[in-house]
């Protein structure tokens, strides 16, 4: 191959991994280990919108591809990291390696109908961590995160513009949440119209957004912030919009009840396996997400019910355990940690609290009756969940780094020692 063909290659199976929801260390170690199995130094340098190559080379020093990293797809990542190995180890040629991206950046997400089943008894399960134990208003949020996933897919294929599907999709769990209060299906924590909002949430975006801030990734990860941050917004103001088609507000309450440990742990087990699907987890990796989320889902029931833990203390507990486990686990198998992270404690992510703050808000400023009680509330929801996701975050991504300094400490010196004793020979 030539210099701009190997350049090209090697930033073409970066912007894969980048695309797709793998964290930016792995996406940057993962190219140049191919630019070196192809002959090629060269360093990666990622910001939101393109990736850049930076060549040994007097002719060519800077190559650039653009780059939105808005997708999470881990079968699309792993099947990428396993190319390169396969680079590496000589089992794939540079030309056909070429032809194997281009398959793998193509390959389709879970199909229509078994991503809508996904977000229907996702949204149901976190309907029971969050204390619904009525038959008919689980099937209304069965049917209403159904349709929005139908919708959402619907609206993909007319638009690429990464808001309106999530803003369309919570209009529509809105207004049948609205229904629902209007025909007394729904109690006053307006479950039927969050839980189907609450699988919009995008998780892996705030934890790769962490990840970068902490790195001192400044120019990356305040981007990814910005726009996860402006997700939630969209969602937010279509959940509202929804429910202000039939007069019904949010109200700034608490956000469920207590269940019991079995209940939390079997519902937690069933959102995990959905919220993989939407991730288009491979099966063959799918039992490792579902089982540490079901065990931190436990050990937050415990942290909170038995020992009295506040919400974010009780998050960063079960935080730091999916960290130790999954951590060596994303290593080995090549998943995004950020997906499989998000996708144990999909739970904790306070969706909730921050659809309950914009309510507050927005009925601060629309001139409704401004008690002392409305402030507390929204004020203390918009606190909640800002420090539960600074918790989460802290919780998932310090286990991360120290196990990966470790690891890649190790590889290091395996390197080293191989060096060394080719060298004595």
């Amino acid at each position: 191959m030539t210099f701009d063909e190997r350049c090209n290659l090697v930033l073409t199976f970066a912007r894969t991994l980048f695309v797709n929801g793998q964290a930016t260390d792995q996406t940057v170690a993962a190219a140049e280990r191919l630019g070196r199995a192809l002959g090629l130094r060269a360093n990666v340098m990622a910001r939101w919108g393109e990736l850049q190559l930076q060549s040994d080379s007097n002719a060519t020093p800077f190559v650039q591809v653009t780059a939105d990293p808005t997708g999470v797809d881990m079968d699309r990542v792993a099947s990428t990291m396993r190319a390169i190995e396969d680079v590496e180890a000589g089992r794939l040629a540079p030309d056909a390696a070429m032809k194997e991206i281009s398959a793998i950046s193509r390959a389709p997400p879970a199909p229509t109908w078994l991503f809508a089943l996904a977000a229907a008894a996702g949204a149901v399960a976190l309907s029971v961590i969050f204390g619904v134990s009525h038959f008919v208003p689980m099937v209304l949020i069965f049917v209403s995160a159904g349709a929005s996933a139908v919708l959402r897919r619907a609206i993909a294929r007319l638009s690429d513009n990464d808001f309106i599907q999530p803003f369309c999709a919570a209009i529509l769990a809105g207004f049948i949440g609205a229904l629902a209060v209007r025909y007394d299906l729904s109690t006053s924590l307006r479950l039927v119209a969050v839980c189907p909002c609450m699988v919009l949430v995008p998780g892996p975006h705030f934890l790769n957004a962490a990840i970068d801030l902490i790195n001192g990734r400044i120019h990356l990860g305040a981007p990814r912030l910005f726009y996860a941050v402006l997700i939630v917004v969209a969602i937010s103001t279509g959940l509202l919009l929804g429910l202000a088609f039939l007069g019904v507000s949010l109200p700034v309450d608490p956000p469920g009840r207590t269940v019991p440990l079995w209940q939390d742990v079997i519902a937690a087990g069933v959102a995990v396996a959905c919220y993989s699907v939407f991730f288009s987890t491979p099966l063959n990796m799918l039992p490792w997400p579902v089982a540490v989320g079901m065990l931190a889902h436990a050990l937050r029931w415990v942290a909170l019910t038995v020992f009295g833990f506040g919400v974010a203390a009780g998050a960063m507990v079960a935080c730091l355990v999916v960290g130790l486990i999954l951590t060596p686990v994303s290593r080995r198998s090549h998943m995004p940690f950020a997906a499989i992270g998000f996708a144990s404690v999909v739970s904790m992510i306070p969706g909730v609290y921050l659809f309950r703050m914009m309510s507050g808000l927005v009925q601060i400023a629309g001139g409704a009756e401004t008690t002392l009680s409305l402030i507390q509330e929204t004020i203390s929801a918009a606190m909640t969940a800002s420090i539960i996701i600074l918790a989460m975050s802290l919780g998932l991504i310090i286990p991360k780094m120290i196990v990966d300094y470790l690891g890649n400490r190790s590889a290091q010196t395996k390197t080293m020692g191989a060096a060394e004793h080719v060298n004595s020979r």
